[in-house]
């Protein structure tokens, strides 16, 4: 009886060991997916590609600059970002990037997360960032609109019921921030652009998966940040997305200003690079910049040779001046030796017959 309750004792710190989330190991690459190209047909439009893609309007189109929108054209390739650097924040819970629009769910720790396009606030009713929870959970969820709003539009009523014309969609998670939910949409053409009122929008079937995974309690952290940094194999990458200014400029077809890089970003690469920090191409890196394409640009890879090979003739150059150094050094002791040598023959003329006599003979005398 003792040993089996001994085994049943082992067994359930085993199975502890595996399961606690305390214990187990967080996610441990910087990126999940991998990139797609598309071979355009006849009838696609990017926000069609997009939702069928799991992607948002604007950053199918930071991807694929020039195109037409609606007539992309037969046969025109087209990128679809589905690799993504992970954004520098807590891989629990969920985790949402503004500058991307997109939100990535840790459901198990260990696990690669599972990410959607999201819709984010409008200019001036701008998501809040920070640290937050999921407060409660409603399927066929009522909507009420704000004081806010029906002063903008006095017609609008008390309240909606759930059902098609509903503008929370079919399912709703409610923050810890007052008026501030993740929810669905009947309006899923608006998903991956700046045009909610601070909520975060999700296609339809996408709230339908999220919802159930998600449960009362769960963290949620709010972060934006355009630039990302991270490993994928032997490359390091950076993920440049239009920030929050440049997507609107996007959405109205206006000149788009270029983002002006901080020390802080600056830091931040270099941080995620490490020791590779000064190997970095930050020619490629400016560039990325500029072009804000929302997908990893690799800017340094560690099985570059040409890389390797500057590194060691750097090495060897000063390996050459620290042997250099060392016979000038060298060669300063034996000057100084025979200094001191003479100075002493010099005081004590009795002991120079006797230690010269007593020195190697290195020639004859």
């Amino acid at each position: 009886m003792r040993l089996l309750i001994s085994f049943l004792t082992l067994f359930t710190v085993m199975v502890m060991a595996v399961t606690d989330p305390v214990q187990a190991a967080p996610y441990n690459k910087d990126y999940i997916g991998e990139q797609v190209t598309h071979r355009a047909a006849f009838e696609d439009t990017l926000i069609h590609l997009a939702r069928n893609n799991g992607l948002g309007f604007i950053e199918l189109r930071a991807a694929n600059p020039g195109l037409d929108a609606w007539i992309p054209g037969a046969g025109e390739k087209i990128i679809l970002p589905l690799r993504h650097l992970l954004p520098d924040a807590p891989r629990k819970g969920i985790v949402i990037n503004l500058a991307e629009m997109r939100l990535y769910h840790f459901k198990n720790i260990g696990e690669a997360p599972k990410t959607y396009p999201i819709s984010i606030g409008r200019d001036g009713l701008q998501t809040p960032k920070g640290a937050t929870k999921i407060s409660r959970k409603k399927a066929g969820p009522t909507w009420r609109p704000t004081k806010r709003m029906r002063e903008e539009d006095p017609d609008l009523p008390l309240s909606v019921p759930p059902g098609p014309e509903n503008p929370l969609g079919s399912h709703a998670l409610y923050l810890g921030w007052p008026q501030y939910l993740i929810h669905g949409t009947n309006k899923p053409y608006g998903i991956g652009r700046r045009v909610s009122s601070g909520c975060m929008r999700m296609y339809p079937e996408d709230i339908v998966k999220l919802f159930p995974q998600v449960p009362v309690g769960t963290p949620v952290t709010v972060v934006d940040q355009p630039i990302k940094a991270g490993w994928i194999g032997s490359g390091f990458y950076v993920e440049i997305s239009p920030n929050q200014a440049q997507t609107l400029q996007l959405e109205e077809e206006k000149e788009v200003e270029s983002y002006q890089v901080t020390e802080d970003d600056v830091a931040f690469i270099n941080k995620k690079a490490g020791i590779h920090k000064d190997d970095l191409n930050w020619e490629k890196i400016r560039k990325a910049v500029k072009n804000y394409n929302g997908y990893p640009i690799k800017v340094f890879d560690m099985n570059d040779r040409s890389v390797f090979s500057d590194v060691k003739k750097e090495v060897e150059m000063k390996a050459v001046e620290a042997k250099k150094i060392i016979a000038d050094e060298k060669t300063e002791a034996v000057k100084e030796a025979a200094v001191v040598s003479t100075v002493k023959a010099e005081e004590n003329p009795k002991n120079t017959f006797s230690s010269i006599k007593s020195r190697p003979r290195l020639y004859n005398e």
